[in-house]
């Protein structure tokens, strides 16, 4: 069956122009659409910024607080710059298969019309100067991560990271440089996640909270390789760029919570076990705990482990045994199987360790030193939770 094309919509005589592939054009939009919110306070927000310089494209997306952009080749005669509808440009680009697009920009009409080889396609194009102004990185001090070490840090912290509002310092990721090294740290108060390297740091000691949003971003596109990402920042925005990608976000304002005085350093209760066996345990048994507490618990004696939980309300009940070492008095201690089982699963090693002193006082969680990355130093802290009966 042949496919004609609809009736053309003419162009008008005064539009610009621009030819870029589909497939790039989609790939470079997908890495800066999350932060184009649904519902968001200015209309102008509900776009892309296109800003066309010397047949360089450099597309933006702002949520106010936070403002990603990507670079890409297109071929134009002309600088252009305007705004285009984000969710109606990324639902037809995902219908396409690759072939060149042209782009015809009316500023009298405000609207951007895409040919293709099926048809013509117009949408609604907003004047650039209603888009927010892009914060400059004035009186700024810089410093620049591999990659790769950014990535990982940000994948081991994020997810322990807070969601009250009232304290909002704890819904982002505190980072912390020094000439030694670099660390990350996230705590919603019931866990805390301290992220350490020491191959990487800075010349000038620093430290700002980043707030999740930003991180998620750059977590989804940060290559995992050497390539440095330079980090800019002054007392309230930080600016992030690698590759083609440009990231700029506001910091949290605020004090972080003195998370070395939490950490407990007296623990004499170690027990050592299979990482992959515990945290399939946890997860089945689990199933069985009441819903509001999520507790299991753990009973440690000689070296077996036994993993269990209850829910009195629905007759429901489990337990496992694991074999395990341990050195320490025998004890008992309930947690969250939720916050465990994404701490455990946010270790890569085959062992892991649990670090206890008493059923009421926080476990660490570790990496056991024989297999840990000796540039790198992991520290999970998890609250125990009350045992009922």
């Amino acid at each position: 069956m042949e496919i004609t094309a609809p009736p053309s919509i003419k162009p008008s005589t005064k539009s610009m122009k621009f030819i870029v592939s589909s497939s790039v054009l989609l790939k470079h939009l997908q890495m800066i659409h999350g932060v184009v919110m649904p519902n968001n306070p200015l209309p102008a927000l509900d776009n892309f910024l296109f800003e066309i310089e010397n047949g360089q494209l450099t597309a933006s997306a702002s949520d106010l607080e936070t403002t990603i952009s990507t670079r890409l080749p297109v071929e134009s005669k002309q600088d252009i710059t305007v705004c285009v509808n984000a969710r109606i440009l990324m639902d037809t680009l995902k219908t396409f298969p690759e072939f060149p697009l042209t782009f015809n920009i009316d500023e009298k009409k405000n609207t951007c019309e895409i040919s293709s080889e099926y048809g013509k396609y117009r949408i609604n194009a907003t004047a650039a100067e209603e888009y927010p102004r892009i914060p400059e990185a004035d009186g700024v001090s810089s410093v620049q991560i591999p990659s790769s070490v950014m990535l990982h840090a940000i994948d081991k912290t994020l997810f322990a990271t807070g969601n009250d509002e009232m304290r909002p310092v704890m819904s982002g990721v505190f980072c912390q440089l020094t000439k030694k090294d670099l660390t990350f740290v996230a705590t919603d108060a019931h866990r805390l996640v301290r992220y350490k390297r020491t191959d990487a740091g800075s010349a000038k000691e620093i430290s700002f909270i980043v707030p999740k949003k930003p991180l998620t971003l750059l977590k989804n596109v940060l290559p995992d390789d050497d390539s440095a990402v330079k980090i800019d920042y002054n007392d309230s925005n930080a600016f992030f760029s690698f590759d083609n990608i440009s990231l700029i976000c506001r910091l949290i304002d605020g004090k972080y919570p003195n998370y070395e005085q939490v950490i407990p350093t007296d623990n004499p209760n170690m027990l050592t076990v299979d990482r992959g066996a515990f945290l399939s345990s946890v997860k089945r048994i689990s199933i069985f705990a009441n819903k509001t507490t999520y507790q299991v618990r753990l009973k440690i004696t000689g070296n077996e482990l036994i993993v269990s939980a209850e829910d009195p309300d629905f007759s429901n009940e489990a337990n496992e045994r694991l074999s395990c070492q341990y050195k320490g008095e025998d004890m008992e201690i309930a947690f969250n199987a939720r916050l465990l089982s994404e701490m455990l699963d946010n270790i890569e090693t085959d062992q892991v360790e649990l670090h206890m002193s008493a059923p009421n006082r926080a476990g660490l969680i570790l990496p056991p030193k024989s297999e840990a990355d000796k540039s790198e130093d992991v520290l999970m802290l998890v609250m125990p939770v009350m045992m009922h009966g």
